[in-house]
């Protein structure tokens, strides 16, 4: 399902944009994304809209990792939490030229938990 397409946002929209999607690869993590939603989605619904996928995004790959930390004991897990890692990473790249272009990108396997 594609999203909807969103009027053309501005320059800061569009950093606060990559920003958020970035958060977890520039060591702020859940925090950055929640603070943009909350503070800006009146603002601009083309931030809001990539603020909550980032934020969703986030809350989803804690709670994958968490899954795989107790399977880490029978070994499958360490695998998972590799490929979790490098998934994520590449998953937020790809979001984040998505926003720069701004459109805003549905990641695969998302729970929408942020409505």
């Amino acid at each position: 399902m594609e999203p909807p397409t969103l009027a053309q946002p501005t320059g800061n929209d569009k950093i606060w944009s990559m920003l958020s999607h970035l958060s977890a690869i520039i060591g702020v993590g859940i925090i950055l994304p929640l603070v943009v939603y909350l503070a800006m989605r009146h603002e601009s619904e083309y931030l809001a809209q990539n603020a909550k996928e980032a934020l969703n995004f986030h809350i989803s790959i804690y709670i994958y990792a968490l899954c795989c930390v107790p399977l880490a004991f029978i070994i499958i897990g360490v695998p998972m939490l590799i490929l979790l890692g490098i998934g994520s990473l590449i998953l937020a790249i790809v979001a984040t030229v998505k926003a720069s272009d701004g459109g805003c990108y549905r990641y695969p396997l998302n729970l929408r938990l942020v409505k």
